[in-house]
């Protein structure tokens, strides 16, 4: 079956991919302000929301595992993370910021111009209609 987008959905569409790709843009450039990788980063920021483990790691960044396990062996080089043992399961290895880790995730959010200049020009209603739609387009319909 071939389906053609209308013209708005077309629209739309691009003009995701051109604030996904502004975003990916200014998100490495920050990160290497602190010598990391946009996906050492991007790890770092999923770490400073609390101890995950390596496998759910991999499913957040749609990447194989043993990606991540090169990406937390360089963060932990640099005192940014840690493994810890599951304490519900010792062979679980969960991957963990640091304070370091925790303070530079924020210092990168922090700088992201980006993310933050067009959306403070949109009023409260406005960003809460953005985040619920988005979040709409995020979630599954429910039968």
């Amino acid at each position: 079956m071939n389906r053609r987008m209308d013209p708005l959905t077309t629209e739309v569409v691009d003009l995701i991919g051109t604030v996904v790709a502004r975003y990916y843009q200014e998100y490495d450039a920050a990160a290497a302000v602190h010598h990391l990788t946009g996906a050492q980063a991007r790890v770092l920021a999923l770490l400073s929301g609390g101890p995950m483990p390596m496998r759910q790691i991999a499913q957040r960044l749609k990447c194989e595992p043993s990606n991540v396990t090169g990406i937390v062996d360089r963060l932990e080089a640099q005192g940014l993370a840690e493994r810890l043992a599951d304490p519900s399961d010792r062979r679980v290895k969960l991957a963990a910021a640091t304070a370091k880790g925790r303070s530079t995730a924020a210092e990168l959010r922090d700088s992201l111009d980006f993310a933050r200049e067009p959306l403070a020009a949109l009023s409260v209603d406005e960003r809460t209609a953005l985040r619920d739609l988005l979040q709409r387009m995020l979630t599954p319909e429910q039968d």
